[in-house]
């Protein structure tokens, strides 16, 4: 309930008023609509039902003339009582052949069992070869009748196919029962007369014995289901039950194309049941042709209605619609979207309400950039200016030392390698410069630390030329060798330290790696190189400046996919990544 109400929320004022305005209305007209519809099509279902119940009774006597010339049949059979006693087989098949042939539209197969069991038959040559199993249990039951003719329940006949059998026995001048004679009927006639009388492209029909088995039904319609993994069209047994369980009146089942009508009668002289299916939207299929006036006036309706409630919430809703979208447009703000006020009701007032407020947000905007410009570049001052005091005395008391030793040339070096490096770190002309410079201060810088450490390490630059010319954040590498040599190397006390340098151009971006074979650093320790500031102040250090100082540097001047990754492992030494865009001046 609070999605809907929230989605009712999310709607425009004009969408409100439009369908506040016709939806009532259009309402009552369909209600109105709907009721006559429903009302005619059980009209019209009432009138269908009707008429198959005519139907069914219709259809009930031609079942009852059948069952009439069956037993007409089986009266003629009787005539042959005295070919029966002779026991002349060939006049007897001949016949029954005869009679079979002039009644083909209701028999399929005559026998004559005589009371020795011998069988003749219309089809002599077929039933001596193929034979037929039930013939015997007719027999029996037609004698238990005394003269009565015997419907059976429909089977399968070799001869005949799917059938029922109609039997009476056969009686000689003075009484006694000397045979029975059979008809088996040919269904598949019976079928399609019946289908020309009931059924259609909305209606079918099924025959139902007194044991509730399936007589005959319309195969070629497809209403009805069908049962799986059979050869034969046979209905399922689930249907068929249902079809027994329904009321001798009309009622409604589940079928395979939706739901179905069903009009059952009561058994007819053959001890049959006929039932009568209609699909249920035949009903409302026809009733629609009945509502074509409602359409056209519905349709007219609409359309006037739609019409007048859009241009009345258009016009009404047309200045804070206007507002809403100069609102929607407000990306850039050095651009002010602004709107011309032409009213001086509440709406012109919110208008000129929003003018202001925009100006303000883009003054508030400016002046937060600056302020940002600003902690940039007060930022970088800082870290520039963060020089250890005492690396400046370490370095000079080194120069002391080998003045003292009269080492001319290394006091020379290393004076001027101070001074350029002062000099480096001291330029606030801009915060960039080349590569080229920032290995040039890095040289200057390395060499303090060779005069200072002696043969400790090997300091290696490896620089593609295509890298030399792109620009670089001041101090970006100067920390990270300085992290190489006072954390990397010196800790390990051996004599055979490396520092390598490689810097490449792939895919537009600037790579460096720094790589050192020192002391390394444990997992623990490598989370958190990126993460934070060192605790305390290390006075040997040429600089406070950290990995995490310069990895924060990075991501704020060119966005979080850029700055430092760091691999490590304990005793084996430290690589570090240094990712940024490539710019150059």
């Amino acid at each position: 309930m609070n999605r809907i109400y929230r989605w009712y929320r999310s709607w425009s004022l004009a969408t409100r008023q439009f369908l506040f305005l016709f939806i009532v209305t259009f309402a009552f007209f369909i209600l109105l609509a709907c009721n006559n519809y429903y009302k005619a099509a059980d009209l019209f279902k009432n009138q269908m039902l009707s008429d198959s119940v005519v139907l069914i009774a219709r259809t009930n006597q031609f079942l009852d003339t059948y069952l009439d010339n069956s037993r007409n049949v089986l009266l003629l059979l009787s005539t042959d009582a005295r070919l029966l006693r002779e026991g002349d087989s060939g006049k007897l098949s001949e016949s029954l052949r005869f009679i079979a042939e002039n009644n083909s539209a209701l028999v399929k197969t005559l026998y004559i069992i005589r009371k020795d069991g011998k069988v003749f038959s219309s089809s002599q040559v077929n039933y001596d070869i193929i034979g037929n199993p039930k013939l015997s249990s007719i027999y029996h039951k037609s004698q238990q009748t005394y003269g009565a003719a015997v419907v059976s329940q429909p089977y399968v006949s070799p001869l005949s196919g799917e059938t029922v059998a109609i039997s009476r026995p056969v009686s000689a001048d003075n009484g006694d029962i000397i045979g029975v004679a059979v008809i088996e009927l040919d269904l598949d006639k019976l079928n399609r007369k019946i289908s020309e009388l009931t059924s259609g492209t909305y209606q079918t029909f099924v025959i139902m014995s007194d044991k509730d088995r399936v007589v005959t039904f319309d195969r070629d319609n497809g209403m009805l289901p069908q049962k799986p993994g059979t050869y034969h069209e046979d209905l399922p047994e689930p249907f068929v039950g249902k079809l027994a369980e329904l009321p001798v009146t009309a009622s409604e089942m589940s079928g395979p194309t939706g739901k179905l009508v069903v009009v059952k009668s009561g058994q007819n002289r053959l001890g049959w049941t006929l039932l009568v299916l209609i699909k249920d939207r035949y009903f409302y299929q026809n009733v629609i042709r009945l509502f074509d006036n409602y359409k056209t006036a519905a349709g007219i309706w609409f359309g006037v209605l739609l019409f007048m409630a859009f241009g009345m919430s258009r016009y009404m809703t047309k200045s804070i619609r206007m507002l809403a979208v100069k609102m929607d447009r407000v990306h850039d703000m050095g651009v002010i979207p602004s709107l011309v006020v032409k009213r001086e009701d509440e709406i012109g007032r919110l208008a000129q309400s929003f003018n202001a407020m925009m100006e303000r947000i883009r003054n508030l905007l400016q002046e937060t950039k600056q302020m940002e410009e600003r902690k940039k570049q007060l930022e970088l001052k800082v870290l520039q200016s963060q020089i250890a005091p005492h690396f400046l005395y370490n370095t000079l008391a080194c120069i002391g030392s080998l003045a003292k030793q009269h080492r001319t040339k290394e006091v020379k070096e290393t004076i001027r390698a101070l001074v350029g490096v002062l000099s480096f770190s001291f330029d606030t002309t801009s915060e960039f410069l080349t590569v080229e410079e920032e290995l040039e201060g890095l040289n200057m810088y390395m060499q303090i630390q060779k005069i200072r450490y002696g043969d400790k390490f090997r300091y290696v630059q490896e620089i593609d030329p295509e890298a030399l010319s792109c620009c670089i954040l001041k101090l970006t590498l100067q920390p990270i060798l300085e992290n190489a040599v006072f954390h990397g190397i010196v800790p390990t006390h051996r004599g055979d330290g490396l520092i390598r340098v490689r810097g490449s151009v792939r895919k537009g971006k600037l790579r460096f790696f720094i790589r050192d074979n020192g002391a390394g650093m444990e997992k623990s320790k490598l989370r958190k190189a990126l993460d934070e500031q060192p605790a305390e102040y290390n006075a040997e250090r040429f600089s406070g400046i950290g990995m995490a100082n310069v990895h924060h540097r990075l991501r704020l001047r060119y966005g979080d996919s850029y700055g430092l990754r760091i691999g490590s492992r304990p005793n084996m030494g430290t690589v570090v990544c240094i990712t940024i865009p490539v710019e150059r001046r």
